[in-house]
């Protein structure tokens, strides 16, 4: 664990990987960073990467200070933590926030990675950090990753899916089935934004928002696995 001068102050940020390999910026889930978030970081590690995940909310509190105290697997323990103020924490991080801190996440990840293009990863909420830093950072990100993700497309000006026409990105997204947060139609309106760009964009049958996260009650081995696999093909292809 690692601490970087933010905007707003100091964040701490969970770093692994062997110094000088190509850089990548894990964006957290709503949950915040934790154990899992860091077993995940580690596992893209492995591949031959630097990754950075970075304690977005680093405005509201420390990661420990903000973590669940019980068990997301336990029946009911998920919706009861997400009720006691997590969305707010969600909504606060706008995207006039989220820029600057970005630029912060960035330079630190390059200060350990080799030189040239980075990928971003984002789980949930990150996903959207995800989409909007391949837009902030056309030329340096080359690959990203979307996964849950919830809110890609809105009918705002600022939708994170329009940030992909400033990007220079190539995409792998999978989305959770049955998601409220991101449709059929909404999934129709991200391939049309996708278009004069390498991706993949497709829902995992069966699994349901945040099955990546094996600490809470919707985790989906199969759709996990899915994901590493799809994430490793992309960075292994773009950042090599």
């Amino acid at each position: 664990m690692i601490e970087i001068q933010a905007p707003a102050g100091v964040a701490e940020a969970y770093l692994t990987g062997e110094p000088g390999k190509p850089g990548v910026l894990l964006y957290v889930d709503a949950i915040g960073l934790r154990p899992r978030i860091e077993e995940m970081a580690d596992r893209v590690a492995s591949w031959g990467y630097v990754v950075l995940a970075p304690n977005v909310f680093y405005r509201d509190g420390r990661a420990a200070d903000l973590a669940p105290t019980g068990d997301l697997r336990d029946p009911g323990a998920r919706e009861a933590f997400f009720a006691a103020g997590v969305m707010e924490r969600v909504h606060g991080l706008t995207p006039d926030l989220a820029e600057p801190d970005a630029r912060a996440w960035v330079a630190e990840l390059e200060r350990h990675a080799s030189p040239g293009p980075i990928g971003v990863t984002g789980y949930c909420m990150g996903a959207r950090l995800a989409v909007r830093a391949a837009g902030w950072f056309p030329g340096k990100v080359a690959a990203v990753g979307g996964f849950h993700g919830g809110g890609l497309v809105t009918d705002a000006p600022d939708s994170p899916h329009l940030s992909i026409a400033a990007s220079t990105a190539a995409y792998v997204f999978g989305h959770a089935d049955r998601d409220p947060g991101m449709t059929p139609d909404d999934v129709a309106a991200l391939e049309v934004a996708l278009q004069d760009h390498s991706h993949r964009n497709e829902i995992y049958p069966g699994a349901r928002h945040g099955y990546t996260m094996a600490d809470t009650s919707v985790y989906d081995e199969a759709g996990a696995e899915r994901h590493f696999a799809e994430l490793r093909a992309l960075f292994d292809r773009v950042l090599r």
